[in-house]
């Protein structure tokens, strides 16, 4: 086991370079896509419940006593991406775009901030208590607004069935608490601090699983139609810039970290919550931008890593961050 904890915690300590090559190596393994595919709740499961196990809640339960800083946040989630897509979808010209990259861009504007962005915060050392707060408050009240905005964007009727998300939502946030709380109470607190680039490293292993499942048939994309999947990957990362600079230079009341975590949210979300409750109705053009849309989630860690390093506060010589 120790050998096992030292592996991941080597791989912990390369975590935005580990980021990258899994995005890297899961496009070379297009063969066991299929078999990975049911990992990808497996893997967001584990995000959520790591990410639960390891929060220092008494930052959190500071961040619940500023309410008005938590709401303001809130607001921001959801209405970041519906201004940055729209203004998007009026530059470019919705009308000159495939049917399934505007119902791509409407699920990317009607989803929540991806579920692993807490974790990913704390890889690169910033707090990631407000953006967790954000996570679960948008992902549990997803199903209400989520197909109204999914509509109203892509301008078509977007089926998304509303009480099976729910469920869904339901299970995974109330099942990852449950492990977290199990989590901490056979740790303890100090040990998962001191583990903190073992538990890196596992994120690592479970991002790589998701990658080979997420990259099914973009390789074959990529030697079909390289044009379409450049501008799909422009359009990607484009929005997961300018989340990130929007809220640097919007969010002037909150602190320039939690400013920063936010603004990585803002630009990437969780598209496949809404795919899944799509189903067999999903475009394959939609596909394709969901599984585009995963780069910029692998590829910003290692990019942002050396801007996002000034906002990094000094660690507690006690324990450090959780």
């Amino acid at each position: 086991m120790s050998f096992i904890a030292s592996g991941l915690a080597f791989i912990g300590r390369y975590g935005t370079q580990g980021f990258a090559i899994s995005i890297l190596l899961g496009l070379m393994l297009p063969q066991f896509a299929a078999a990975a595919r049911p990992m990808l709740g497996v893997c967001v499961f584990f995000f959520l419940a790591a990410t639960f196990a390891r929060v220092d809640l008494t930052a959190l339960a500071a961040c619940l006593r500023r309410p008005g800083r938590l709401v303001f946040a809130l607001v921001w989630s959801i209405a970041a991406p519906l201004v940055l897509i729209s203004t998007l979808l009026a530059v470019l010209g919705r009308e000159s775009l495939d049917p399934g990259l505007v119902l791509g861009l409407a699920l990317m504007a009607a989803a929540p901030p991806i579920m692993s962005s807490p974790a990913v915060a704390m890889l690169l050392g910033l707090p990631p208590t407000m953006l967790l707060a954000v996570v679960l408050a948008t992902t549990a009240f997803a199903p209400i607004y989520a197909p109204f905005v999914a509509t109203l964007m892509a301008q078509v009727p977007v089926p998304i069935d509303a009480s099976a998300l729910a469920l869904r939502m339901t299970l995974l946030i109330g099942g990852a608490v449950v492990a977290a709380t199990v989590l901490r109470a056979v740790m303890g607190e100090k040990r998962i601090r001191e583990n903190k680039s073992a538990f890196d490293g596992l994120g690592v292993v479970f991002y790589f699983l998701f990658a080979i499942a997420a990259m099914d048939g973009v390789l074959l994309a990529i030697v079909e139609t390289p044009v379409r999947v450049a501008a799909y990957l422009a359009i990607a990362f484009g929005i997961a810039f300018a989340g990130i600079a929007a809220s640097m230079a919007l969010l002037r009341p909150l602190d320039p970290a939690d400013r920063f975590v936010l603004g990585y949210g803002a630009g990437q979300r969780n598209i496949g919550l809404l795919i899944a409750a799509l189903g067999a109705a999903t475009p394959q053009t939609t596909f394709l931008f969901f599984a585009l849309a995963q780069f910029p989630i692998y590829m910003m860690p290692l990019i942002v890593k050396r801007f996002s390093r000034r906002y990094v506060e000094p660690a507690d010589p006690g324990g450090g961050r959780p």
